[in-house]
């Protein structure tokens, strides 16, 4: 099974895509004339079934005990499944386990990862209210402002009044914003026609520090009536310490703007990761599963086999949550980040718990990698926790050249995963160890920590 929630048929040299199937169901052959080619970046051969084009298709003999029918049908939540199964983690571990033998398969002759420990993956002991960030997007419908999420492959708004893997800091505040919308004659964001005002509402909450941020995200550099929503945000989140305006004026799908104005408190909230205290931003990078990533944080230390004395790089470092964890187990470590607020934050981080060990750089992950290839600096160890389009060819290639004797790759998508693995092991890189961690429980999405070495 795929993380989307695609039901897969492995066949030699190509992999069978079937949509809305599940791993467990019990379906007759697929008509060839159902099959059509899909393929992506760096994958193999894989074939989609379009179950609407397969007329002579057989429906399915018997579901999978995996499938549980949802409670409504707004797409925000891709298993339905009670706290008390792991079966969609065994699914999980399919797909990691799967997609780097694969990988390591069709990268032959070079190391495989047929002598990798597979490790079982780690539940979430926390499966509902575990989220600490939200972005609920905001439409008109029938003449009123609405809040949710959007439809699965469409932009279509689903009003929700309650998401169960969500604090209820985050639906309150999205219900404030609503009324407040409501009340003023406020209007939603068209992205049709560019008009229209609020786009998004997002919260962030420090599940430490109990800290909320609110930031709304406007296509205007002014709020109206801003202290009658300032008012009504404080009477009713718990724990509100600021309110903050993003501008965002640009066409597409990216949901912050560039400019951030603080209308209420610092513009930030903290929170506590692995013993260390952590400032927020609405642009910061921070784990959206607490205690897991605590966890995953542990795991990916420990792969790193730091003595004390190693120099370490962290390409993907964010607020710094990683960078400064390895820094006090590391001699020197260095971080890179693209973004400027994430990288302030990151210094700011360092400064606050005392952390002297570690540099940190704002820039493009490949451009980095290669000026300290270029520069001679030879890591004993570089950490990655890239985003879900995983890792450049042009960063494989300067880590490479650094020669790093161990790579740790925290990774939130196993296709992206496995193609960067290929890359890697044809470069003379061997998987030693992998496991998953359920961070996104009640999602098809998993994260994974793999260790390689020369």
């Amino acid at each position: 099974m795929r993380t989307v929630g695609d039901g897969v048929l492995d066949i030699p040299d190509r992999d069978l895509i079937l949509r809305e199937n599940c791993v467990g169901d019990n379906a007759r052959t697929v008509p060839s004339s159902a099959c059509h080619p899909e393929r992506s970046e760096g994958s193999a051969p894989a074939f989609r079934v379009i179950l609407s084009e397969a007329k002579d298709l057989f429906p399915i003999l018997a579901n999978s005990s995996f499938v549980v029918p949802p409670q409504d049908d707004t797409n925000h939540s891709e298993f339905g499944i009670p706290s008390s199964e792991l079966k969609c983690l065994q699914v999980d571990e399919l797909n990691v386990g799967r997609g780097l033998d694969r990988a390591a398969e069709r990268s032959r002759p070079s190391p495989t990862a047929s002598n990798a420990e597979f490790l079982p993956i780690v539940p979430s002991a926390q499966t509902e209210s575990y989220r600490n960030k939200a972005q609920y997007p905001v439409a008109s419908q029938k003449g009123s402002a609405v809040a949710g999420f959007y439809r699965e492959r469409t932009h279509q708004v689903v009003p929700i009044d309650r998401c169960r893997i969500l604090p209820q800091e985050s639906d309150d505040a999205k219900a404030c914003v609503i009324r407040w919308m409501e009340q003023f004659h406020i209007a939603p964001y068209d992205e049709t026609t560019g008009r229209g005002l609020i786009r998004h509402i997002y919260v962030r909450k420090g599940f430490v520090s109990g800290e909320v941020l609110v930031c709304i995200v406007a296509n205007g550099g002014t709020l109206p009536h801003e202290k009658e929503l300032i008012e009504a945000l404080k009477k009713s989140i718990k724990g509100l310490k600021t309110v903050v305006l993003s501008v965002n004026h640009k066409q597409g799908n990216a949901v912050l703007g560039d400019r951030f104005i603080s209308l209420y408190g610092d513009g930030y909230i903290e929170d506590t990761l692995c013993g260390l205290r952590f400032r927020l931003s609405p642009r910061s990078f921070y784990q959206v599963n607490h205690d897991q990533a605590e966890r995953l944080y542990a795991a990916a230390i420990e792969a790193a086999q730091l003595t004390g004395k190693e120099t370490v790089l962290d390409l993907y470092c964010g607020t710094g949550t990683i960078t400064l964890c390895l820094a006090r187990h590391a001699g020197k470590v260095y971080g890179v980040e693209i973004i400027e607020q994430a990288i302030a934050d990151a210094k700011e981080n360092a400064k606050r718990n005392g952390i002297e060990n570690a540099e940190l750089f704002c820039a493009d992950a490949g451009q980095a990698a290669a000026r300290f290839a270029a520069d001679g600096i030879r890591p004993d160890v570089i950490v990655i926790d890239p985003p879900r389009k995983g890792v450049s060819k042009e960063v494989i290639d300067a880590m490479v050249q650094m020669s790093p004797s161990r790579i740790v790759y925290v990774s939130c998508d196993p296709a992206t995963l496995a193609r960067d693995v290929k890359l890697l092991t044809a470069q003379g890189y061997c998987v030693q160890t992998a496991q998953p961690f359920d961070l996104f429980p009640r999602t098809a999405h998993v994260e994974t920590v793999v260790l390689m070495s020369k």
